[in-house]
């Protein structure tokens, strides 16, 4: 078990931020990735969908010797992890907004959470912002229009910037501290968002937490791997390849999948 993979899945290519971060932390690890961009966003499809569409994910990484499944996708994992943890005899990891450090820490009493409809509308995310919302003030913003945007490459463009702009505005009228970033796609706005915020705000996402918790569970399951061998990175996509491997850090072989 140990030298399996690690199976890692989101509604396209956002959640390869969670898998940077993944394979930064665990370099020794194997990690297959697979992108769903055919049927990206998930955030406006039900959560029947969502979940029918988990599953198909989940059964494909298994299928390929998985010895743990992260969900680097916010809103299956809002709406789908409870449903495959009790389906399937396997770990899984999940991913929710970052509310816990951006509630504690911030100094106006106000933050802003941008994130898709399908994870502002789960029943996880409200218990989740019911826990830390007592004090303080959290304006959810649902970032229409965004995955879309970049799954089709166009992180820098005009589009993406008017987006924002709309988006950021009342956020920032209220004087929010803290940008809590809620779907695994939206770090790759963080270059764009840091010129459009204001000094005194800082933007926070997931993606360190979720490799630090995927390292923990497998020390505590003993499933680090322990061979010499070069580990093998695998990474899917029913979309546009291309698009995916301009995003990534390194030259890995990206597969199309017709899936």
């Amino acid at each position: 078990m140990r030298n399996k993979p690690i199976g890692i899945f989101d509604s396209g290519i956002g959640g390869t931020s969670i898998f940077k971060e993944i394979h930064a932390l665990l370099p020794n690890e194997s990690c297959i990735y697979l992108a769903d961009s055919k049927n990206a966003p998930y955030g406006n499809r039900s959560e029947d969908e969502i979940i029918q569409l988990s599953i198909k994910n989940t059964e494909f990484l298994i299928n390929k010797g998985c010895k743990i499944i992260v969900v680097a996708c916010n809103t299956a994992t809002t709406n789908a992890i409870e449903y495959l943890r009790k389906n399937y005899d396997i770990p899984f990891i999940g991913i929710e907004p970052a509310i816990k450090p951006a509630a504690l820490n911030t100094q106006t009493k106000v933050i802003g959470i941008l994130a898709t409809k399908g994870t502002l509308s789960s029943h996880l995310f409200h218990k989740t912002t019911d826990l830390y919302s007592k004090e303080i003030k959290i304006i959810e913003q649902v970032g229409e229009g965004i995955v879309p945007l970049i799954e089709t490459g166009q992180l820098d463009s005009e589009a993406m910037r008017s987006h924002l702009e709309t988006y950021l505005e009342p956020m920032l009228r209220q004087n929010i501290d803290y940008l809590v970033l809620g779907c695994t796609h939206y770090p790759y706005l963080i270059p764009m968002l840091t010129k459009m915020l204001p000094d005194n705000v800082k933007i926070i996402d997931s993606g360190r937490a979720v490799a630090k918790q995927t390292q923990s569970v497998l020390t505590t399951l003993n499933f680090l791997n322990d061979s010499i061998e070069k580990p093998s990175i695998q990474l899917f996509s029913n979309g546009d390849i291309t698009v995916l491997n301009s995003i990534l850090d390194y030259n890995f072989n990206v597969s199309y999948l017709d899936f």
